[in-house]
Order: C-alpha cells, then sequence, then structure tokens
C-alpha cells in the first residue's frame, strides 16, 4: 500500500489521501479495533462527527455525542437493516464518500464478529490515570497482560506508515491531540523496532505505571520529525519527559517564549543549540558543528544575552533543553498529515 501511495501520489494527490484512508482502515480492522474508535476516525480524518444507526455519534476528538443526528447527513449503508454517517455542515468533500465506504465496511466487519454493546474498551481503561487500578488490573487480564511483566506504549497519528503488523494489544484512542493508535508493546521493544512511522515509545514499566507509559509516548511522538527522527523513545529523556507528561499543555514557561525569538531571529540557533545540549562545552560543541570555536564562543553569547542565562552555567543547560523540548513540542508537525511526495 505506501508503495502504491508513492507510484500516485505525483499524479493524483487527492487519490494519494484516498488511500491513505483505505490503509488505516484496514490497519484498524487488522488490529480488531472497536465500533466506538472506527467511528473516532472516521470523524477525525473528516474533520466532522460520525455516527452509525446501532452506535454512538462521534466528534472528531473522539467524544460521544448526546442529541439526535441532523437532517441530510451523507450516509452509507453497512447491510439490510444499518447504516453509518458523516455529520458535515457543509458541502461533501473530496474524500467524505471513500471514508464512508471504508468505515461501513470495517463496521461490518467488527460487528459481525462481536457484539459492539458488549464490547468493552479496555486499553482507554487501562492508559487512563482516572480509572481505580482494580478496573485497570482487570482490563489488563482481559487483554492477556501478566501482572509480572513490564511492557510500553506506543503511539502513532492515523496515518502513519506501517512497516509490520505486531500481535499486541491496540486501540484507537481519544486524546486531547486527537485519535491516537495505540499500542502496546512488551518493554524489550526500541525505536529500532517501531512497527510505524511516525512513532512515540512511553517508558516501560508494570500495569500500573502504563497511564504514565501512554503521556510519555504521547510526548515522545509529538518530538518525532521525519525522516530523521520517525520513532522517538521517551526513556532518553529520563526524568525531562516525565515533567512534560505532567505539566498541562497551557503551561507557560518564559524560557520557551525567549527562545521562540532567538530561533525566529537566527538562522543557526536551532543547530547551535541542539549542538550545546549535547555537549559538554563550547568547544566540543564547535567540534560538532564543524565552526570555528571563536563563532562558536560568540553564539553562546549571544544565546545567554537574548535567553538571560548561560547554558553551560550551574542549572542553564536543563533550563535550555526543558525550553528546547516544549518548543519543539510547541511547532510539532508529527500529528499532521504528510503533503503527496
Amino acid at each position: 500500500m505506501q508503495e502504491l501511495l508513492g507510484r500516485i501520489a505525483a499524479l493524483d494527490p487527492t487519490a494519494s489521501l484516498g488511500l491513505r484512508v483505505i490503509a488505516c482502515f484496514d490497519e484498524l480492522i487488522v488490529g480488531q479495533v472497536n465500533i466506538h474508535g472506527l467511528l473516532a476516525t472516521a470523524a477525525a480524518l473528516a474533520g466532522c462527527p460520525a455516527g452509525c444507526s446501532f452506535g454512538p455519534r462521534v466528534s472528531p476528538l473522539g467524544e460521544t455525542l448526546a442529541g439526535d443526528p441532523p437532517t441530510g447527513r451523507l450516509s452509507h449503508g453497512v447491510d439490510s437493516d444499518a447504516a453509518v454517517w458523516l455529520e458535515r455542515a457543509g458541502p461533501e468533500e473530496a474524500n467524505d464518500a471513500i471514508i464512508l465506504e471504508r468505515l461501513a465496511l470495517a463496521v461490518g466487519i467488527r460487528r459481525s464478529g462481536a457484539n459492539p454493546d458488549a464490547a468493552r474498551r479496555d486499553i482507554a481503561v487501562l492508559l487512563g490515570r482516572d480509572h481505580p487500578v482494580d478496573e485497570r488490573s482487570e482490563a489488563a487480564a482481559r487483554l492477556g497482560l501478566s501482572p509480572s511483566q513490564r511492557y510500553r506504549v506506543l503511539t502513532q497519528p492515523l496515518f502513519a506508515e506501517w512497516a509490520s503488523h505486531p500481535n499486541w494489544p491496540s486501540d484507537v484512542i481519544s486524546t486531547s491531540l486527537g485519535t491516537i493508535h495505540t499500542l502496546i508493546a512488551p518493554a524489550s521493544v526500541t525505536a529500532d523496532d517501531a512497527p510505524a512511522a511516525p512513532c512515540g515509545l512511553g517508558v516501560t514499566g508494570a500495569i500500573p505505571d502504563l497511564a504514565l507509559s501512554f503521556r510519555t509516548a504521547l510526548i515522545a511522538l509529538r518530538l518525532c520529525e521525519r525522516p530523521a527522527s520517525s520513532a522517538v523513545d521517551a526513556e532518553r529523556y529520563g526524568g525531562l519527559i516525565h515533567m512534560l507528561a505532567e505539566s498541562p499543555s497551557t503551561a507557560t514557561n518564559p524560557d520557551v517564549d525567549r527562545l521562540e525569538t532567538l530561533l525566529t531571529e537566527h538562522t543557526w540557533a536551532s543547530a547551535t543549540i541542539v549542538a550545546v545540549i549535547e555537549s559538554s562545552s563550547a568547544r566540543q560543541a564547535a567540534r560538532s558543528l564543524d565552526i570555528h570555536h571563536s563563532t562558536m564562543q560568540v553564539r553562546v553569547e549571544t544565546l545567554s544575552g537574548e535567553l538571560g542565562f548561560d547554558p553551560f552555567d550551574g542549572l542553564g543547560k536543563a533550563r535550555l533543553g526543558v525550553a528546547y523540548l516544549a518548543w519543539r513540542m510547541r511547532h510539532s508537525r508529527a500529528l499532521e498529515l504528510p503533503p503527496p511526495q
């Protein structure tokens, strides 16, 4: 499927996006994602609510909607007595028909295999820190997870490119970032083993720790920068990733705002900041960038002056590291559908 996408993308970008929709629903069918997850996916892809005649209405953020669906909605039959639909408040868009077609197919397959009303979203329960520990333990048992083993959560956007299809528990989870494809993998899985790109790998832990693993996996996903880093391992960042995972998304950080200005005004700033963070001295940073030491010294002085602290002094490097990670999250494009190549 990915090879086919590459061949036709230059010829017809709309058709390429349509094939991405097909690939996405194929992946959800293989993963046996439940009906709520399928509807959440359709809503996220279309950018408007989706529903079915025997299940919920779901928003693009994966939230269950109350009330009756509007009239005049675009619908597609699942079988003789059921249908799925999109609730678009405007003219039909190019890929609405194919989203509905694949949604209907996926819902039909899911409906024929199990009672959708009885299906429990065990992964959502397991990864939600607001659920009691005993409920999360019961959900883990139904998923076949062992209390004596360690695991880690992997997160991917709906349009991730899949290289393999591991037989791990998976589902589509509604988050503040939108609808995310989520897997629970063995703790031994590394970024090199990631089955899809982009992919965020959460910290490893026992079953009670998987809610934290999920939050750190979302941070790691937002730090992906393709093609340089198509999979990011949260454990690379140690306690910094925990700090970012626990901070509210609206939290303000004056260091990040100053860094924003600096990165906007200086083309050399991004590479220099990375070199400073990863080096023990200005001289070592200069060598990593293949520039003269005096040039690096001027850059460090500029950084210090505009940030208000010396990145090589005391807690300066920690402040710079946290600010740079937060800036990358602010400008992350990992959850945006890439343009056809």
